[in-house]
């Protein structure tokens, strides 16, 4: 008998969970090495199919340029399946870099969408295999069109190929799919040729950050790049300010009605002199002064900063930022008040 039976149940119990444990472990450990062996074999296999495109990069690519950058409609990417959805993304990237794109699906497109490719468009078609019978039935009626076709395939036999005015060989060594049947390195490959195409254009167009931004309006990076200071500043009664002659007890009350936490300090004629602010305020109580005889010109700042309506307002913030400030006073250049700008303001907007 196994000496174990000899042992008390609750050990037994113990000494067989121990040993379950290290089984377990033993498992994770050896399919951890091989998930992570066959993640780096993916990722090898790909790399490879990437850097094979640098000898692709041809007078067919060349000539494929062109003819978008001649296009004087738009660029019609099609796409079956897989590779449907890269040309959905390529059509996207090229339209958010100033070439104006759109994607058709090839099924859609004999069943009336064709009516969308006018004869001033330039159709880009990506087909693996070359032979993808959606887009091999419309070909006839592109070709009556009289537009230029640029294809992406993997076979530059293929009957797409041939058809096409310019065909770019988007071909790979074999798939990352151990099966080599899943479409991987081979949709890697066309997704790094359609960005390749994409920012091409983009540079021969000069295409701008600027440009760029009034694309993704809704973004970070339009934010930043496009809204000004005009566009998010206090106008009107919502502009706190005081004359010279004030206390400052009607300075305070004017920041408590307003609520930005400063006021400006204008003349007669509405030109800035200084601005008073929170940090005043605590700087101020500290001589303990008597806020219903100062005249708030003794305790304002001035020179003060200010900025022009037409700046970016990513500028304003950067002026914060540097000054360590969170309110600037907007002036033409004659320093006449036109608006006041708080860091809040900027938050709201997105713009920090």
């Amino acid at each position: 008998m196994c000496p174990c039976y000899r042992l008390k149940p609750e050990v037994r119990y113990s000494i067989f969970i121990i040993h379950y444990s290290l089984f377990i472990q033993s498992v994770f450990v050896s399919n951890s090495d091989k998930l992570k062996a066959l993640a780096l074999a993916v990722i090898q296999t790909e790399m490879q199919a990437v850097a094979a495109l640098i000898q692709r990069i041809d007078e067919a690519f060349v000539k494929a340029c062109q003819f978008m950058l001649k296009c004087e409609g738009r660029i019609v990417v099609i796409g079956m399946g897989k590779s449907g959805h890269i040309g959905n993304k390529v059509a996207a990237t090229l339209a958010s870099t100033g070439t104006p794109a759109f994607f058709v699906h090839p099924g859609e497109a004999s069943h009336g969408d064709l009516g969308m490719i006018t004869a001033k468009d330039v159709v880009l078609a990506l087909s693996n295999s070359g032979e993808t019978d959606e887009i091999l039935v419309i070909l006839p009626l592109i070709k009556r069109l009289g537009v230029p076709l640029i294809s992406l395939t993997g076979n530059p036999k293929s009957s797409l190929a041939q058809a096409a005015t310019v065909n770019i060989d988007v071909s790979v060594e074999k798939e990352a799919c151990p099966l080599g049947l899943a479409p991987t390195a081979s949709t890697t490959a066309a997704l790094v040729m359609g960005d390749a195409l994409a920012i091409a254009l983009l540079e021969a167009r000069g295409f701008s950050a600027v440009d760029f931004a009034r694309s993704h309006p809704g973004g970070r990076l339009g934010r930043r790049l496009l809204l000004r200071v005009c566009d998010i500043m206090h106008t009107g009664d919502e502009m706190p300010y005081v004359n010279a002659t004030a206390t400052l007890r009607d300075a305070l009350i004017e920041m408590t009605r307003k609520g930005l936490g400063m006021t400006a300090i204008v003349d007669n004629a509405k030109h800035v002199i200084g601005i008073f602010t929170d940090g005043d305020l605590r700087r101020t109580l500290d001589k303990q002064v008597d806020i219903h005889n100062t005249i708030i010109t003794e305790v304002m700042t001035a020179p003060c900063k200010m900025i022009a309506t037409e700046c970016l307002a990513v500028e304003a913030l950067t002026v914060m930022q540097t000054y360590k400030i969170t309110g600037l006073l907007v002036a033409d250049t004659q320093h006449l008040l036109i608006g006041v700008l708080h860091l809040h303001d900027l938050l709201r907007a997105g713009v920090v």
